[in-house]
């Protein structure tokens, strides 16, 4: 197994009993639309990354500054669950490598159970029919295209207070399958919402804003005095989507004229 990642999060955090939120990137960009919608409506500041030479050599730029690929945010609003009153956000837009999904799992469940988090929330999103790390079995047609599923029978009745229904069957990948299984193993208290985004275009790499809505959705039963109200997540994700659904239908439909035009998104 590759070394566990180097943690760096600011020695004036602290983390003792904040609900943590883990945003890793999903089908539909669901985590990571929710991700930027949570640090900007919870006004939550950036507090540290995660470093190892296996992540891939690249940084997110922001407002003309450089970000860690896997980034740490933190702040101080109100939350609806026993212990909790501070929220850690993890994000990340890039795919972790296969090989360093136990390792990136194991370090940051150590620096949760050492930095004393309350509870862990992951957020993720499925398909059917495209290419997906999420193999899912149900077929309960009620439910509403929202999925959880449970490490403890605590964190099941908290799907449940919110409205989530559980996975019966199926088979979760990538970050959140590995750290799930983990948090399981370790007996430690976690859930993961997966909601179900529109794989029919763009094989999933479409924005889809009303899935991410249905988790801010869930997640505003456990943050009720900031009042996430989705309404502007969905104005905003719904203008990204036009642009790139219109930039898809220019590269599923190429006109026979085009030469030596350039295809790139942003050409």
């Amino acid at each position: 197994m590759a070394d566990v990642p180097t943690i760096d999060v600011e020695e004036s955090v602290n983390s003792s009993g904040a609900l943590l939120v883990s945003c890793f990137p999903s089908v539909g960009f669901v985590s990571s639309i929710v991700a930027h919608f949570l640090v900007e409506r919870l006004e939550l500041e950036l507090v540290g990354g995660v470093r190892h030479p296996n992540l891939p050599p690249v940084c997110l730029v922001q407002d003309g500054k450089p970000l860690p690929p896997v980034r740490f945010y933190a702040g101080e609003p109100i939350c609806n669950m026993d212990k909790c009153d501070k929220v850690v956000l993890i994000a990340s837009e890039i795919q972790i490598p296969s090989e360093l999904s136990l390792p990136l799992s194991t370090g940051l469940i150590d620096w949760i159970v050492k930095s004393g988090v309350s509870s862990t929330i992951m957020v993720d999103s499925f398909a059917h029919g495209i290419d997906s790390s999420h193999s899912i079995f149900d077929d309960d047609e009620g439910m509403d295209s929202m999925l959880g599923i449970g490490s403890t029978d605590s964190s099941h009745e908290l799907m449940k207070g919110i409205g989530v229904p559980i996975l019966k069957h199926g088979v979760v990948g990538g970050m959140t399958g590995v750290m799930m299984g983990e948090c399981r193993r370790r007996e430690i208290d976690a859930l993961a919402i997966l909601a179900e985004s529109d794989g029919e275009i763009g094989q999933g790499v479409i924005p889809d804003a009303r899935a991410a809505a249905r988790i801010i959705g869930c997640m505003d039963g456990l943050l009720p005095a900031v009042n996430l109200d989705p309404e502007p997540l969905l104005e905003e994700a719904q203008r990204i989507e036009g642009q790139i659904r219109d930039m898809m239908s220019l590269h599923l439909n190429p006109p026979t004229d085009s030469g030596g035009a350039p295809t790139g998104m942003y050409g």
